[in-house]
């Protein structure tokens, strides 16, 4: 039995040791592929699909400026303006053809009318009186049969009281007579003054004193005057006695205007 054993356990080694041969020799048992000789170049194949976008670059440099497009089409009309001022007085249009001839009117009962305008002729009497009075008492102005006076109790210079007067519809007031004098001498006295400045100055050498309006004054003496005088001012006074004198137009001081009376006179403003 143990010579039996022995037997099948070295033919098993036998066995063993030629397998282990066989598939140690490389011509055999070897797994690798020696590489052939170079084949020739395959045909191009076909263009594949497009790749995944990439990563934005850099900007790039600046291009040059294209041309200039065409004109485009007219916008929408945006929203109205604010009114502009307002331009100045076009010029009088010609006159039209003249209308044609009316019918005749009819027979007048003008007694009643009469008596309708007589009334009239009262009321509008006793109108102007009212307003005389409103003018005297009220307002303080004065007049004579062509002018009227308003004594302004503003403090000013010559040349500003000379342009109030001129922005109110007058001038400074500018006595050529003895009654319109003693008018505005009554006028200054009543208002407690003692001076206010009137339309005169003093002119060139030859020509001595001349009114607002650019009249020379040709009698110096009936107004108490002992000039010109040109280290006394240039300007003249009037004092509540009716005296006239030299003054500074630096000075400040009221003054008087003066408002012509015509058929349609402007309103003075106060």
């Amino acid at each position: 039995m143990d010579g039996e054993n022995f037997g099948g356990k070295l033919f098993l080694f036998v066995f063993l040791c030629n397998i282990y041969s066989v598939c140690t020799t490389t011509e055999v048992c070897s797994n690798s592929i020696l590489p052939g000789a170079k084949g020739d170049a395959g045909e191009v194949g076909a263009e594949g699909e497009e790749g995944r976008m990439g990563k934005t670059g850099p900007p790039g440099l600046r291009g040059l400026t294209g041309e200039r497009g065409e004109k485009g089409d007219v916008g929408q009309m945006g929203k109205m303006g604010p009114i502009g001022d307002r331009g100045d007085k076009g010029q009088q249009g010609t006159h039209g053809p003249p209308g044609m001839k009316g019918n005749p009117g009819t027979t007048c009962d003008c007694g009643r009318y009469r008596k309708v305008v007589g009334q009239m002729d009262v009321n509008i009497s006793k109108l102007k009186n009212a307003v005389k009075v409103l003018k005297n008492v009220i307002l303080g102005i004065r007049e004579t049969e062509d002018k009227f006076y308003l004594l302004l109790k503003e403090q000013r210079k010559y040349g500003e009281a000379r342009l109030n007067c001129k922005l109110r519809g007058g001038s400074l007031a500018m006595p050529r007579t003895t009654e319109s004098n003693t008018l505005l001498a009554k006028y200054v006295s009543e208002a407690d003054l003692t001076h206010v400045f009137i339309g005169l100055q003093v002119g060139e050498p030859e020509v001595g004193y001349m009114y607002a309006d650019g009249e020379p004054l040709l009698n110096i003496t009936s107004w108490g005057l002992q000039g010109p005088h040109r280290d006394e001012g240039s300007c003249v006074q009037m004092s509540n006695t009716g005296a006239w004198s030299q003054v500074e137009c630096g000075a400040t001081q009221y003054y008087i205007c003066e408002f012509a009376k015509t058929r349609k006179t402007p309103a003075i403003v106060m």
